[in-house]
């Protein structure tokens, strides 16, 4: 088959200005509820992209662990190729693709870590294996094998046993939302896509075109 010959035409639903909501947060409460409803294979899965300092973009997959007017959260190594390109560009955008609802939500914003209350509360909510985990991979640092691996979840699990602290370099980050587009596949092409960029205090909701 031709790679250029797969296409889809997308019919599900639609997104109008008139049946939106005029807070984003609201708009992906709502799409985020309706993927949990439709039982998709982890709707809580989002792309996060970063920037170097070599001003080259990267991308990876992790999974959201809260949302609220705050922002968007997610837990993870600070010392991983995506916390050490945070720490130098705090600038960074998430993407939900919901395939079997045609749905995509992206959001750009400002990312912070969260409180360590924060990180240290989810921490000790995790099962023992990821707790272990965390001590266990130096993650994005190259190692020799998966044996290393092994060899630290068997190490830190002799040292803290059930009840493994969490470790310093671990913890969360939220993002604080300035642009949010929600995009709703359409018929020939011609796709919904609402845009909401924040105006000082206030969203200002507009259409792109497709």
């Amino acid at each position: 088959m031709n790679i250029a010959d797969l296409r889809k035409s997308y019919e599900k639903a639609e997104l109008s200005e008139e049946a939106s909501h005029a807070d984003p947060l609201r708009q992906f409460d709502q799409w985020f509820n309706e993927a949990l409803k439709s039982e998709l294979p982890e709707p809580n899965a989002m792309t996060v992209a970063t920037v170097g300092s070599d001003l080259r973009p990267s991308t990876r997959v992790v999974l959201i662990k809260g949302y609220d007017e705050r922002g968007i959260v997610w837990y993870t190594n600070y010392g991983s190729r995506k916390g050490q390109e945070l720490a130098g560009n705090p600038w960074a955008a998430l993407q939900f693709h919901w395939v079997e609802l045609e749905r995509v939500v992206r959001i750009e914003g400002r990312v912070d870590k969260v409180s360590a209350e924060e990180s240290d509360a989810y921490f000790q909510s995790r099962p023992l294996d990821s707790r272990i985990g965390a001590w266990a991979s130096p993650q994005s640092r190259v190692i020799s094998g998966r044996g290393v691996l092994v060899a630290n979840a068997a190490k830190f699990g002799a040292q803290f046993l059930l009840n493994p602290p969490r470790p310093p370099h671990w913890g969360g980050y939220r993002l604080n939302p300035d642009r949010w587009e929600f995009w709703q596949g359409r018929k020939s092409r011609l796709h919904d896509r609402l845009v909401y960029r924040h105006e000082g205090s206030t969203w200002v909701r507009e259409r792109l075109a497709p």
